[in-house]
């Protein structure tokens, strides 16, 4: 008999248990009134009470069917050594039963509810041990054995991070052919770190473990260790490894394991907590006096700062696998094999959408066929379209467009020349990023939205670039200076973004002249990753003011460049405005179009505007 059919018969039995309970002191009571004692003399002597049952104090009657619709009726009368002969003197039937009866239904009144709490409680501590003889398992593993039955996930479907593919595959290799290994002194890796950002397949690979390796492969989350009780984490830790060594050779895969590896001495907290005991352990059995050859563990995170250095140093997490988000081969991959799942049309180009989504992750580029799938399903095409993956692109970026939000005409102008002053500044801006489209429909929390797209993938900045930046965040301001004389709420994010580049430009990157190539960024200190409680500014009170006035004068100075080229360009800016009230979403060559530029961007006549930047350049070297 499994566990569900046994639980399908005791839920059963409690619930007829229940029922019948309630038939015998509630539902047997049905229609009966309980009178008082004068009114039930009163009826006797009227001769409307057919026949009693006399049961201890308490009597209980019945009406004569013609006096009322009520039948049957209870009372408690009192010692009277009259009442029989008044009884009788009214032709009344009289009975009288043992009440040793009622003491027995008072106690199961009052010890019943007692008795099924005692046997749902027991109930559900046989469910909780899961089956198992022990009397309490909360120290047991919560590890899951991957099955031959699932559908396997192999590394072929895992694209766009080889590195990190060949660095476990070389782990799968060893566990099929050890003496391939061995043979000149080599020994396997205890432990291997994935470390990215979320999103980028740390999960998927292994899963891709799981489906190409022929050992047991157990999986578990970091959070699964914590529990209320002292000790289960510890406890849980040790049969995690005690049925690995069991099963050896085997994979074990922590998902999360900053949830149980967070750095210990946590500055407030103190010590002896329920986590660093369970690291305790989780250290102990990785590299402690027992042996666990043939026992090798991977996890994954994506706060990599916040773990333990015990647990990052060889000899435990050997190896840390860096699973990055992938660049345009990558992307390229990455959509080749979600692509096979979708029935697709002969014009999708697979290369240029990997071009058009920098930085997206895998999840990202997944969530990007899943939407452009839904909608071509939504419009009842036969295949997927180059034009769905440009709306989900547009989706997934920008966010989902709100037309039926109400905005008036001014603030629909205003919109307008924020973001034509956004892609303007961008167009005549030299080494900027293309803009890709531009939209006054509301999208996300977004009133209007202006989209670039990088020409290429991008790991380092150059001061140009980053100037550049802030110019194009500051045109939508500039707009609103230029040609409505008037200031709107619309630009506090442009502000927000242009202060913070600025900030880091001088703090971080160290491209102040004034305060050199020195990093001025203050440490964040978190006091419950064991960090010190009181944080050091590191400069003095002067620098501080000449770090405010460095960041203020390098968002002036662009703020001015964007003004001024909008100030000599504002025909070019009315007529970009004036197209977006009427058409609402304007594309590269559209824009282009309007403003009377070619498409290639290396056309633009903008040698006065690459002197003027040269001259603001040098001038912040003052």
């Amino acid at each position: 008999m499994n566990n569900r059919f046994r639980t399908l018969i005791v839920w059963s039995l409690l619930i007829l248990l229940l029922f019948a309970v309630y038939q015998m002191f509630v539902a047997g009571t049905g229609g009966t009134i309980e009178i008082e004692y004068s009114r039930f003399l009163d009826q006797v002597q009227a001769g409307n009470v057919q026949s009693v049952t006399m049961i201890g104090k308490k009597i209980e009657g019945k009406f004569l069917e013609s006096h009322t619709d009520t039948l049957k009726f209870t009372v408690i009368a009192p010692p009277h050594d009259g009442l029989i002969d008044i009884l009788r003197q009214h032709n009344v039937k009289i009975s009288v039963k043992d009440d040793s009866g009622g003491i027995l239904e008072s106690v199961l009144i009052s010890w019943l509810p007692f008795l099924l709490l005692i046997g749902i409680w027991i109930f559900f501590i046989r469910q909780m041990q899961g089956g198992g003889r022990q009397a309490l398992t909360f120290g047991k593993s919560r590890a899951k054995l991957m099955s031959d039955d699932r559908k396997k996930i192999t590394f072929q479907d895992v694209a766009g991070i080889d590195e990190a593919k060949e660095e476990l595959e070389e782990i799968i290799d060893f566990l099929k052919d050890p003496q391939r290994f061995s043979r000149l002194g080599g020994k396997i890796p205890k432990g291997v770190l994935l470390v990215g950002p979320p999103g980028t397949g740390k999960t998927l690979l292994a899963r891709a473990i799981a489906g190409e390796a022929d050992v047991p492969f157990f999986s578990i989350s970091g959070s699964d260790f914590v529990e209320m009780f002292v000790g289960v984490g510890a406890s849980r830790v040790r049969d995690l490894f005690e049925t690995g060594k069991k099963n050896a050779p085997c994979l074990i895969f922590m998902d999360e394991i900053d949830a149980v590896g967070r750095h210990r001495g946590a500055g407030l907290g103190g010590g002896h907590d329920e986590r660093e005991q369970t690291l305790n352990q989780l250290l102990v059995e990785m590299d402690g006096f027992e042996s666990n050859e043939g026992v090798i563990l991977i996890a994954a995170t994506n706060r990599p700062d916040v773990l333990d250095p015990a647990l990052l140093r060889p000899g435990r997490f050997d190896r840390q696998v860096v699973v990055d988000r992938p660049d345009i081969r990558g992307r390229e991959g990455i959509l080749k094999v979600h692509l096979r799942h979708i029935k697709t049309c002969d014009n999708v180009d697979i290369a240029t959408l990997a071009k058009g989504t920098p930085g997206f992750s895998g999840a990202d580029l997944a969530n990007l066929v899943n939407e452009a799938a839904l909608l071509a399903a939504r419009s009842r095409k036969d295949c997927v379209e180059n034009n769905d993956f440009e709306l989900a692109k547009d989706k997934v970026m920008m966010g989902v467009e709100r037309r039926s939000m109400i905005i008036s005409e001014k603030e629909k102008r205003n919109t307008a020349f924020h973001e034509a002053g956004h892609a303007l500044v961008a167009r005549l801006t030299p080494g900027s990023d293309p803009v890709h489209k531009v939209t006054i429909i509301p999208r996300g929390r977004a009133l209007g939205v202006t989209m670039h797209l990088p020409e290429e993938d991008r790991f380092t900045h150059s001061e140009r670039q980053l100037r550049n930046q802030i110019v194009i965040l500051m045109g939508g301001r500039a707009a609103e200076d230029v040609m409505l004389d008037s200031y709107t709420t619309g630009a506090a994010n442009d502000i927000a973004r242009a202060t913070e580049i600025a900030k880091k430009m001088v703090t971080v990157f160290g491209m102040s002249r004034i305060l050199g190539p020195v990093s001025y960024e203050k440490e964040s200190d978190h006091v419950f990753l064991g960090r010190e409680f009181v944080s050091q500014a590191g400069h003095s009170e002067e620098t501080a003011r000449l770090i405010d006035a460095e960041i203020k004068r390098t968002v002036n100075e662009c703020y001015e460049t964007a003004r001024d080229l909008l100030k000599t360009n504002a025909d070019r800016l009315n007529a970009l405005a004036e197209a977006l009230l009427d058409y609402e979403v304007l594309d590269a060559a559209q824009i282009d179009e309007i403003i009377g530029f070619a498409t290639n961007k290396s056309e633009t006549p903008q040698e006065d505007l690459d002197e003027s930047m040269d001259v603001e350049t040098d001038q912040s070297g003052e």
